[in-house]
């Protein structure tokens, strides 16, 4: 191996414009593929706190903006398998309230691209205005 040589490793995560807000970097990590708060505070370099903080605004972000929904994909407990589905927190519960385990995973988070003039809101609204056509 040469002297001075370094080998730069391909990171997981893409470049970050170090003129966007710690939001919109948020914003831009999770729109490329999920991931949980302990990631992207890796990825930005901040606490992981300070992540969970962020992620509150970024939801109400992301549901102004028609075109996205943000995604939450809930922790489990790694010994009995129960699903915080109901869990409105974005932070790591600390135990599992049926087998009061610690093992639980952390939630990831994901923001979705809607495709273009469908939205969830047009969606229902179509499939309402359907339901009482085709019966006879």
């Amino acid at each position: 191996m040469k002297s001075g040589f370094f080998r730069f490793e391909c990171l997981p995560y893409p470049m970050l414009s170090p003129e966007q807000t710690t939001r919109q970097r948020i914003i831009e990590l999770l729109t490329g593929a999920p991931m949980a708060s302990h990631q992207l505070a890796r990825a930005l370099s901040i606490a992981e706190r300070l992540v969970e903080e962020h992620l509150a605004h970024v939801v109400k972000t992301v549901a102004r903006d028609r075109s996205r929904r943000f995604l939450r994909e809930p922790s489990s407990c790694m010994d009995c398998g129960f699903m915080f589905r109901d869990r409105t927190r974005l932070t790591r519960p600390s135990r599992c309230p049926q087998c009061r385990s610690e093992g639980i995973t952390p939630p990831r988070y994901h923001i979705e691209s809607l495709a273009s003039g469908t939205t969830h809101d047009s969606l229902m609204a179509s499939r309402r205005s359907n339901s009482g056509k085709g019966s006879v």
